[in-house]
């Protein structure tokens, strides 16, 4: 299966420049374990820039192998309040590792002029669980601030994600056009 690998800018992310034309990520929302961390960075639209966008996170990469059980890997920036929360989660039992996501990339199509969603959720909750490493599951949060963008304060957070057992769909594009889809999970019946 062919891998798909986005390094998106944090600086972009939170002070976008029209005249940059480089990957930009937003983490749309996320509930981890039945707790939904809010939307409390605004920040500029890519596609319509006369509007802004709330968002969980500032993507700086994202990543899968293709496979359908691979899982997605997710590194963003989240604000303050999401940072004592997440840290909260990391610290004390998280018996419950389901996971709820939207995200959507953004890249510059160079014939077309704008910006174009690359690879997205398309609006549709993604439904996982946390990925087990060893023993120990795949979710960080950054103790210190990340000094990329100054303000406001933000803190790195990674988190890698297992589809649930069903067909999900991702969506890709390679310019403003041309769009595809591949499916993330698997079907199991009877569970």
């Amino acid at each position: 299966m062919a891998s798909s690998q986005y390094g998106c800018s944090i600086r972009q992310g939170f002070n976008f420049e029209r005249d940059a034309q480089v990957l930009v990520g937003h983490l749309v929302s996320i509930t981890i374990g039945g707790t939904a961390l809010p939307a409390d960075i605004t920040l500029t639209l890519p596609t319509d820039l006369t509007n802004a966008t709330a968002v969980v996170g500032v993507i700086s990469d994202i990543s899968w192998e293709g496979g359908y059980a691979d899982p997605v890997h997710i590194q963003c920036n989240v604000s303050t309040e999401n940072q004592k929360a997440i840290s909260i989660m990391k610290h004390t039992t998280l018996t419950d590792t389901t996971v709820v996501y939207q995200f959507n990339i953004y890249k510059f199509d160079q014939v077309a002029k704008v910006y174009y969603l690359c690879f997205s959720s398309n609006a549709t909750d993604m439904n996982g669980l946390i990925m087990k490493n060893g023993g120990e599951l795949a979710i960080d949060i950054g103790e210190e601030n990340d000094p990329t963008v100054m303000s406001p304060l933000n803190y790195n957070f990674y988190i890698g994600i297992m589809p649930q057992a069903s067909a999900q769909v991702l969506n890709f594009a390679v310019s403003n056009t041309d769009k595809f889809v591949k499916t993330w999970g698997v079907a199991v019946t009877g569970t």
